[in-house]
């Protein structure tokens, strides 16, 4: 069933909640992205070399990459490895305010179809990137992690006290393994460190030492009995390297005293 009334195309009154945490992203990118002025444009974001408008051109670009990979799935075929290389050098070119405002029209667009595929759709989706291959589900998490994650690069820069908000953190806090599997850096002692989250609920192990760390979900002990305490949103933001100590809040309590560890082990993707 879809919802036609909103003004972006047929919506779905009952979607998956990867989409409807996307949903919520995207609206939100609008609201901070469409007021922004020149000088904001055109400032840098967090924590990288990018501008603004940079990370902007970024989630954009990703939006046409990631509908023509969803296209290509939906037919039964595999999108062609220069695409998104022609894509990048495409969005490069463009200004500032070019970059911002196709780049909040390609997002829209791209979690609009989202929304608007059916049951059997979604069901049949494989996406093939790389070594990896990936169901609905799994694609629609990944763009709610980088979508995200950029978001706050940018909201950062306005509100230093910003956050994740619920609904992104609900769904990419259990995409953690994925990302921490393949950006952990080998740690300088090794020892388990166990982190616990609240907001929501989760359990996770650092496996740190110098031959190579490991990072993923457990079911031993609790947010009490852990190392490292925190909200979910910190840890999401730990393992992408947004953590500083400029942008922890004070809910996180490092009693291990292992937190800045955490931080060289995680620097992000």
């Amino acid at each position: 069933m879809v919802d036609r009334r909103a003004g972006h195309g047929p919506r779905r009154l009952v979607t998956h909640p990867a989409v409807a945490a996307l949903r919520v992203s995207t609206d939100r990118l609008a609201a901070l992205a469409g007021p922004l002025g020149d000088a904001a444009l055109a400032g840098r974001a967090y924590p990288t070399d990018w501008s603004v408008a940079d990370v902007l051109s970024h989630i954009g670009s990703g939006a046409v990459i990631m509908r023509r990979q969803l296209e290509d799935g939906l037919a039964g075929g595999g999108t062609p490895p220069d695409f998104a290389a022609s894509v990048w050098a495409e969005w490069n070119a463009k200004d500032d305010r070019t970059k911002r405002d196709e780049a909040l029209v390609t997002d829209e667009g791209l979690v609009a179809r989202l929304e608007s595929l059916g049951d059997d759709e979604q069901a049949g989706l494989r996406i093939v990137m790389g070594p990896l291959t990936m169901d609905f589900a799994l694609f629609a998490r990944l763009r709610v992690n980088e979508h995200a994650l950029h978001t706050w690069d940018i909201e950062v820069t306005i509100d230093p006290a910003a956050t994740l908000v619920p609904a992104e953190t609900a769904v990419a806090i259990d995409n953690l393994e994925l990302i921490g599997r393949y950006t952990a850096r080998p740690g300088t002692t090794t020892r388990r460190v166990t982190i616990g989250t609240v907001e929501p609920v989760r359990a996770f192990a650092v496996e740190l030492s110098p031959g190579g760390s490991s990072f993923g979900p457990t079911a031993a002990g609790g947010e009490a009995e852990s190392d490292v305490r925190m909200p979910a949103e910190a840890l999401v933001r730990l393992v992408y390297g947004r953590l500083d100590r400029a942008h922890t809040p004070p809910a996180v309590v490092d009693p291990a005293g292992v937190l800045d560890e955490l931080r060289r082990t995680f620097p992000g993707p």
